[in-house]
Formats: C-alpha cells, sequence, structure tokens
C-alpha cells in the first residue's frame, strides 16, 4: 500500500490536469508540491525489470497507466528480443513490490508471476489513442 501511494503521489506530481481536445490549458497559478525521500519518480520505474520470486526476469516495466490523476497500472512488456515479439500485459501496481536497495543503489521490481503467466494475461495493444 506504502509504494502506491508514494508512486501515486510522484506521478501526481508529474501531471496535470487532463484536457479535451481542443481545450486551451486553464490559466491558473501552479500548486508546487514537495517530493518526499522516499517516492519514486517514473524514470525509475520505466524500464526497469521485473523478476518473480526467484530472481529470474520476468519482463520490464515499459509504461505508466495515469487515470484521473491517479496511478492504476504498469505496461509491463513480457518476451520477445530487441523490441520484437514483445507481449504488453497492464498489471495493478499492487501486483508489483518496488523497492530501493540501497546497498546496490538501484530499485527493485518483483512480482507474483511466472513469465509463461504474464505471457497468457490479456494484452495490452498500443493503438488507438495509444498508439506511440
Amino acid at each position: 500500500m506504502r509504494r502506491l501511494v508514494l508512486a501515486t503521489l510522484a506521478v501526481a506530481a508529474l501531471t496535470g490536469p487532463a484536457l479535451a481536445a481542443n481545450e486551451a490549458p486553464p490559466t491558473v497559478a501552479p500548486k508546487f508540491e514537495s517530493v518526499p525521500q522516499d517516492a519514486v519518480l517514473s524514470y525509475n520505474l520505466i524500464g526497469l525489470n521485473i523478476t518473480d520470486a526467484q530472481t529470474n526476469t520476468v519482463g520490464e516495466i515499459k509504461d505508466l497507466v495515469i487515470d484521473h490523476d491517479k496511478l492504476t497500472g504498469y505496461i509491463v512488456s513480457v518476451g520477445g528480443f530487441l523490441g520484437m515479439g514483445e507481449h504488453y500485459v497492464a498489471v495493478s501496481p499492487a501486483s508489483i513490490a518496488l523497492g530501493y536497495d540501497a546497498n546496490a543503489k538501484k530499485w527493485k521490481a518483483i512480482i507474483g508471476a511466472s513469465k509463461d503467466q504474464l505471457k497468457s494475461a490479456p494484452e495490452f495493444k498500443y493503438d488507438g489513442k495509444f498508439k506511440r
């Protein structure tokens, strides 16, 4: 729960209000926030390898899903090689345990699923308004 709150705070600080296609941005003064020392920033997450409980790499965080100023999911790539044949799945932030390894000076992500379980999950496709 704590990691979700921290990730949500970091993401909320990085995102502004969503605008309709032809809506002009609001002209209000910005509200400045302080960032807690134990917060997670998006650049620490995107590209982060995800391991299973046996420390086998099972995927990589490719994107963040933000809905109504709240982090609601991670887009995880599974399989593939050099960007070819990747399978993308959307997982809940609660599904991935995030932590900072102070000794190794790097972030870690662990999921309670195997690579095969992730490959068989419903696929997320970058199309429509999500097309890259």
